[in-house]
C-alpha cells in the first residue's frame, strides 16, 4: 500500500484554480508537519506550503496569498487549494510527511 497518495493535477490556464489532496494510508492526527513540495522542469524541489499540527501555516513567498494548504485529520488528508496560477506554478507536486514521499501530481499551467 502506497503511504502517501496525490492526486487533483492537471493542465489549467493562468488565472485558474486547482485543489490538490494527498491521502496517506496511515493516520496523520498528531503528525507535527505536513508539507507540499514541487519540482518545476530542470530546478530542484522547492517547499511550497507547511501546515503544523496547530494549523499553523507556512508559504513560500511566491505563492503567498494565492495557496492555502489546510489538513483533514478524519480523511487522513492534507490539501493545497491554488488559485491566480501562474504559469511558473508549473511543475511536478509532491506531499511530505514523516519523511515519506508521494509519487506527485503534474499542475500545468498555460499562458
Amino acid at each position: 500500500q502506497v503511504p502517501l497518495v496525490e492526486s487533483g493535477g492537471g493542465l489549467v490556464q493562468a488565472g485558474g484554480s486547482l485543489r490538490l489532496s494527498c491521502v496517506a494510508s496511515i493516520s496523520i492526527f498528531g503528525i507535527d508537519v505536513m508539507n507540499w513540495y514541487r519540482q518545476a522542469p530542470g530546478k530542484q524541489r522547492e517547499l511550497v506550503a507547511r501546515i503544523t499540527v496547530g494549523s499553523n501555516t507556512y508559504y513560500a513567498d511566491s505563492v503567498k496569498g494565492r495557496f492555502t494548504i489546510s489538513r483533514d485529520n478524519a480523511k487522513n488528508t492534507v490539501y493545497l487549494q491554488m488559485n491566480s496560477l501562474k504559469p511558473e506554478d508549473t511543475g511536478v507536486y509532491y506531499c511530505y510527511i514523516k519523511n515519506l514521499w508521494g509519487q506527485g501530481t503534474q499542475v500545468t499551467v498555460s499562458s
